[in-house]
């Protein structure tokens, strides 16, 4: 059968280039376990800052005292000034500064005027802004309960914790209780890896044959005589690989490094092969505009961190336009990113996803029609050229 015998040659071609090999073997195997590694740590501790207390008074040494006691947060040094602060972070020596005013106590003892504590972070990393702020931000807050009870004055301890409180909250992270980097990240970013490795590993492949045969996709054999056999064949050949990948990044990387892992076996194949599907025809399509080996690294890379703001993961879907989703629909990797978080992270079943389900499977039709009729557009150039050749 002329199907079996092309994904053979497809096979074969695909593990005799190195380049390729690359894409769809190396970077799908190795990419998962880089991430993970990177950001096992899910939260950042002990944030080094300097600070600036042009205060030194007993409240303000007790803000910094508060501050350096948090998990998040650690005070490497005082500095004179905040020329002097920015020092450290131009060392890399600390990544925030926190500036206590000259009239800080003056002002919470008066009680005529609000005070203020500066927080600087500079913003190479966000986990860094983030741990300095939440840490100023809860002492602040617990400081301004309990300077609130001592100016209102109470006979009771009870008294004074209702007065600190009065509306008490209880807050629980769903799905990602420890509020982990990782656990927020590396579910999209897996699927991610999928769909642009396909499109790399594919469009080279693609532009490696232009190549060889003058610009034609299709190579000069005689097994590629019919349209639905060279799509199936090449996609066969692709798929085989990826389901390997796919099996891999869930029972192996999820697993070991203790990514969140609620959906079952079956219900992660069951929009898995759809997602696949989809992505290896979205990527055949995609590689017609590839002319030459190096073309689809020009083409594909820079849609990584687009992709991951339309996903509506990293940039809340609500706060997109309709116009911007709907184009988000036009990728493989929105609908599997949302499959993925949905029935791994939060315990989704395929009924519960039904929507990126059957978007999935819409799209693997879709998409197979197109990369069809652009194989029998190509056989027709093929036959035309060959004609004139002889």
């Amino acid at each position: 059968m002329n199907l079996l015998k092309i994904c053979y040659k497809e096979l074969k071609e695909i593990f005799a280039d190195f380049g390729i090999v690359i894409f769809v073997v190396i970077l799908p195997l190795a990419y998962p376990l880089l991430y993970a590694w990177l950001y096992n740590g899910e939260v950042v501790r002990e944030v080094p800052v300097v600070v600036v207390d042009e205060s030194q008074t007993a409240l303000s040494r007790d803000f910094i005292r508060r501050c350096d006691a948090s998990p998040d947060m650690k005070v490497v040094s005082h500095a004179m000034n905040m020329d002097h602060a920015k020092k450290y972070l131009e060392n890399t020596e600390a990544y925030g500064i926190i500036r206590i005013p000259r009239e800080f106590s003056d002002d919470i003892n008066n009680g005529d005027k609000q005070a203020v504590v500066g927080a600087y972070a500079e913003m190479s990393s966000m986990m860094n802004y983030k741990a300095l702020l939440m840490t100023v931000s809860m002492v602040a807050q617990q400081m301004n309960k309990e300077i609130k009870v001592s100016k209102m004055g109470s006979s009771t301890s009870r008294e004074a914790q209702i007065l600190q409180a009065p509306v008490t909250y209880e807050t629980h992270a769903m799905f990602n209780p420890q509020s982990g980097y990782a656990s927020f990240l590396i579910p999209p970013v897996l699927m991610l890896i999928i769909q642009q490795s396909l499109m790399l590993g594919i469009g080279m492949h693609m532009g490696r044959t232009r190549e060889q045969t003058g610009g034609i996709c299709i190579p000069n054999n005689a097994l590629y005589s019919n349209a639905v056999e060279i799509f199936f064949g090449k996609a066969l050949a692709y798929f085989l690989i990826y389901l390997v990948a796919a099996v891999y990044m869930f029972a192996v990387v999820t697993r070991l490094f203790d990514l969140p892992q609620m959906s079952t076996f079956w219900t992660y194949l069951g929009w898995m092969i759809p997602y696949l599907i989809a992505c290896i025809a979205y990527s055949i399509v995609c590689s017609a505009f590839v002319y030459r080996r190096e073309d689809c690294i020009m083409l594909f890379v820079f849609l990584s961190v687009p992709l991951i703001f339309l996903s509506g993961v990293s940039w809340p879907l609500p706060m997109m336009s309709n116009g911007w989703v709907m184009f988000s629909y036009l990728f493989p990797s929105t609908f599997g990113i949302h499959a993925y978080v949905m029935t791994n992270t939060m315990g989704s079943s395929l009924e519960d996803i039904s929507f990126y389900h059957h978007g999935l499977i819409i799209q693997a039709a879709v998409y197979t029609v197109l990369a069809l009729a652009y194989y029998t557009i190509q056989l027709h150039r093929k036959r035309k050229k060959l004609k004139l050749e002889s």
